[in-house]
């Protein structure tokens, strides 16, 4: 049977959504973290961003979880497509070459980043940061260290990405090794149902979600296989003919699917008795939750399983998703993902406090300890800069990805080429762009 393939940019689109989400969730952290609760106090109006729905722009925590579901989607997307047309061999050369690219592609961008905030923190570039007012530039800039500490340390954070999954140099990269992790399961997943018919490697995918559900990985596990899934359904022959014959998921279906997914990603991340609605989805999960769920994550993750399935029954929002701004952010958001924390606590801090350390203060014992906080002098100096500085990031974010990325799949290709005792050059445009889900 003739089966049409779904068009599948609309994920590059949703990416580059989910990482400027995620740039706005750190924004909101840094200089205005009540928009994290559903109203500043009890009996006090929400503000505009602390509104359901809305307030998932600046809560940023669905990020996270469209990366996972994006990576089990195309990690899958390939050989399942291989396996259905009847050619399980090059679905397993395909997974064999993928997953030896992986961890480089990864690794290298990484590490990269983590090298030049390394020179960065050394020249003292994070010192008004660690001065200013704002909580959470202070504690996630790195401290500058003797030299011989320095780079000691320096090589110990790289190596901590990926066996403890943080960085003190850039506190961003924990989600780089369960997003590796992730990726490698849904590989073994596919290596294992390799030769089944795909309704039985469908059901292991919805299998390995359930699963994830009850180990309350509702973050990473369960939208990896989410994702799987989603992958194989979209290429189902009955599945693909029934949406072309049928409008009434795309106009009834898909809108109650996005409402609700919606909803339930707006859970707060403190204090959701303060609002009637927060309050009723924190008594709603005693019923729908394994026992003692991190609740906020687990309401994003099932948020984004809504969400993902009514981007699926849609094709006016794949289509939407699909347009040349959405493409590019999502052929830069592994960039933008990188660069973004260092943006802020160097030019944005710059920006919003000046240039000038404040010099130490003498206490009462006659230490010497920091001097006031720097201050933020009023909003209009936050929103006036705000403009400029997404400009200068997502510029730096475009030549990271036309230079850097290019030169760590040319690293990743001579690996490869060195250790496959038959390679062939596979590297598209794409695998350029952006390594993140792929």
């Amino acid at each position: 049977m003739s089966v049409r393939h779904e068009n599948v940019k609309w994920v590059d689109g949703l990416r580059g959504l989910a990482s400027f989400t995620v740039v706005l969730t750190h924004l909101t952290r840094a200089f205005d973290g009540d928009l994290f609760l559903p109203t500043t106090a009890v009996g006090r109006a929400p503000r505009l961003f602390q509104y359901p729905f809305i307030r998932i722009l600046t809560q940023g925590r669905i990020g996270v979880s469209v990366f996972a579901l994006v990576t089990g989607y195309v990690c899958a997307l390939k050989p399942i497509r291989q396996c259905r047309a009847g050619h399980p061999e090059d679905a397993l050369t395909s997974v064999g070459k993928s997953a030896f690219r992986r961890f480089p592609r990864l690794f290298l961008p990484s590490a990269f980043i983590t090298v030049i905030i390394w020179v960065m923190c050394e020249f003292g570039m994070f010192e008004i940061a660690k001065h200013g007012e704002s909580w959470w530039t202070g504690a996630s800039s790195p401290d500058r260290k003797p030299i011989i500490d320095s780079i000691s340390a320096l090589f110990y954070q790289i190596i901590s990405t990926w066996a403890q999954g943080s960085n003190s140099f850039d506190n961003n990269q924990w989600t780089m090794l369960p997003l590796l992790k992730g990726s490698f399961l849904v590989y073994c997943m596919i290596v294992a149902t390799v030769y089944v018919k795909p309704r039985y490697r469908m059901m292991v995918s919805m299998g390995m979600f359930v699963y994830y559900y009850i180990c309350k990985d509702a973050a990473f596990g369960m939208q990896f296989f989410f994702g799987s899934f989603l992958s194989d359904l979209s290429q189902h022959p009955g599945h693909v003919n029934w949406m072309a014959t049928h409008r009434w998921p795309t106009m009834i279906l898909s809108p109650i699917l996005l409402v609700m997914g919606m909803f339930f990603a707006s859970y707060p991340g403190d204090h959701p008795e303060y609002m009637p609605w927060s309050q009723w989805l924190l008594d709603l999960s005693l019923y729908i939750f394994p026992e003692k769920p991190d609740i906020p994550r687990s309401y994003t993750g099932l948020g984004m399983v809504f969400i993902a399935l009514g981007i699926h029954f849609s094709n006016p929002i794949k289509s939407a998703l699909s347009n040349k701004y959405f493409l590019w952010l999502g052929k830069n958001s592994f960039a933008v993902y990188l660069l973004h924390g260092t943006f802020i606590r160097t030019v944005l801090a710059w920006c919003y406090y000046g240039v000038v350390v404040p010099p130490n203060v003498t206490n009462e014992k006659g230490e010497s300890v920091p001097g006031p906080p720097l201050h933020l002098d009023s909003r209009w100096r936050f929103w006036f800069w705000l403009p400029p500085w997404f400009a200068l990031l997502y510029f730096s974010a475009h030549i990271w990805t036309k230079f850097v990325d290019p030169y760590c799949a040319q690293l990743t290709q001579r690996l490869e080429n060195y250790c496959f005792e038959d390679s062939t050059p596979e590297i598209s445009n794409k695998e350029h762009q952006s390594p993140l889900p792929r």
